[in-house]
């Protein structure tokens, strides 16, 4: 298994790099829109502790004493949110109405709350409802909103718990959390004196004292600020630390959410590039070649081809060829417009003009020839006429220099597949094989065709073309395994990388 080094890593990141630009931009700005349409939430909290003693002996508080106390608080927690308190604490905040929230809220927000009251409207016209029936469901719905509104948590290991309550009022929050909170000491000094009355009855002094205790407790419902003394009270649970005005909404702020989600989505943005990596299935790099097709790699030509990489790959192709004992090499893709042509014309000019080889050149396509607008020649004759025996090669092929010869398509009146299948083909590269180091033939490419499963019966050496980021591996693979199905006692020399992405910068590329 081939070892995965960082230079890998940066290769995959800077391959994809629009994905992680798409995706910051994309995460930032779906943030930024939500915080802006967001209405900010303010929260205020009371602490509250359940003693479970009183000044009267009685079975319901006598056996609270005995309890566990995380199971005391969670039982009154449940009271905190029951009915009876959140109608009395209702009924001091008074009806806000079902488009409250429009007072606080962002514009596109505004239009969707607008939108929902009036599809509420709309509804209790439908159900026909009279007034009376329209306030009873919007008061049901606030105090099921209050509810949601009203979150208690007992703190572990203790007797006390944290009543919290949100609200999109910064002014009204803190008073609307003490109102709750004195609406269930209420609740709990009424459920006392329930207690005294069935035991005592009417005249006894604690029952007096509760009820003046529950009159002045109501009387501060409001919410005002109380006395410490007047918080505690004598009820089994008592208000220890009263709810005051928060200074801030609650949560973090927008610059730290803003902060959060941009370099969250740097972090996704880099898992999303490795996932398309793992998606991908067509060629990004040498290592490809030789690891999936299992063929050596030649060489590569990238986007904006220059003449050193020309070099390099004329240079490794006939190092190959002659360690192979090639003289007749098929240069083929799996798609057209793969850059065929422009590979066999710029080795063969190097080859020839630098290296000193004496190359021909041949177009094998003879549905749709190219090689000669490349050299600048006719198509008047060529491979085709040859293979027909209207003219012989020496008369049809084109000298370019001393050292390279180009022989053109021509224009086939039979079909070109006879051609190419035909004892002639082979009869005429044996005729030809000698007179030169090297004999490139162009070939149509493998998918639009099976012209080049028959040129490669002739040749001694199949080279394939791969284009990076357009072939897929397992059409490559399937070609492959035609031809070797087909080409006889041919070779397959190897493979050239066309349109060669150099995705890391070279600075990077120079230092690890």
């Amino acid at each position: 298994m081939d070892e995965v080094t960082l230079r890998d890593y940066l290769k995959v990141i800077f391959r994809q790099k629009w994905a992680i630009v798409v995706t910051i931009i994309t995460v930032t700005i779906v943030t930024a829109l939500g915080l802006w349409i967001k209405t900010p939430v303010y929260e205020a909290q009371v602490k509250m502790l359940v003693s479970a003693q009183k000044g009267v002996e009685s079975p319901y508080y006598r056996d609270l004493v005995g309890y566990q106390n995380i199971q005391v608080a969670l039982t009154q927690s449940e009271i905190v949110k029951s009915t009876p308190v959140m109608e009395r604490a209702l009924k001091i905040i008074g009806p806000r109405g079902l488009d409250f929230e429009k007072k606080y809220a962002s514009f596109p927000k505004k239009l969707f709350i607008g939108f929902r009251a009036f599809l509420t409207e709309k509804y209790f016209s439908w159900k026909k409802m009279n007034k009376q029936e329209r306030d009873d469901t919007a008061r049901r719905l606030e105090l099921k909103a209050l509810k949601n509104n009203t979150k208690v948590e007992p703190i572990r290991d203790t007797n006390l718990f944290v009543l919290s309550y949100k609200d999109l009022d910064p002014n009204a929050v803190a008073t609307i959390a003490n109102a709750i909170s004195r609406s269930y000491v209420i609740f709990d000094l009424e459920q006392q004196l329930a207690e005294l009355q069935i035991k005592y009855g009417e005249k006894n002094f604690s029952i007096i004292q509760l009820k003046e205790s529950i009159a002045k407790m109501e009387q501060n419902l409001a919410g005002t600020a109380l006395s410490n003394v007047e918080a505690i009270g004598p009820a089994s649970v008592k208000i220890i630390e009263q709810a005051t005005p928060p200074i801030k909404p609650e949560g973090l702020s927008k610059i730290t959410i803003l902060a959060l989600a941009f370099f969250s989505s740097i972090f996704l943005g880099i898992l999303l590039t490795f996932f398309l990596e793992y998606m991908e299935q067509t060629f990004r790099s040498p290592q490809d070649i030789e690891k999936i097709l299992q063929i050596p790699f030649l060489g590569s030509i990238s986007k904006t081809p220059n003449p050193e990489a020309f070099q390099h790959l004329a240079e490794q192709i006939y190092f190959e060829m002659k360690d192979r004992n090639v003289k007749i090499a098929l240069v083929t893709s799996t798609f057209p417009k793969e850059g065929v042509s422009l590979a066999v014309t710029e080795i063969a000019k190097h080859l020839s003009r630098i290296k000193g080889h004496k190359i021909l050149v041949i177009d094998a396509n003879l549905r749709n020839p190219t090689i000669h607008k490349r050299f600048g020649l006719d198509n008047e004759t060529g491979l085709a006429e040859v293979l027909e025996e209207k003219i012989t090669f020496d008369k049809v092929r084109a000298e370019i220099n001393s050292n390279l010869y180009i022989l053109t398509a021509g224009k086939a009146e039979l079909n070109p597949m006879v051609l190419i299948e035909s004892k002639r083909m082979s009869d005429f590269f044996k005729s030809i094989k000698e007179k030169f180091d090297a004999i490139i033939i162009d070939s149509p490419n493998l998918r639009e065709t099976k012209d080049a499963l028959g040129l490669s019966i002739s040749a001694e050496g199949v080279i394939l073309m791969i284009n990076e980021g357009k072939t897929r591996r397992q059409t490559a693979q399937c070609a492959l395994e035609m031809l070797k199905r087909k080409m006889g006692k041919a070779i397959f020399i190897g493979a050239i990388l066309g349109n060669r992405t150099f995705v890391l910068p070279k600075k990077i590329y120079e230092r690890i």
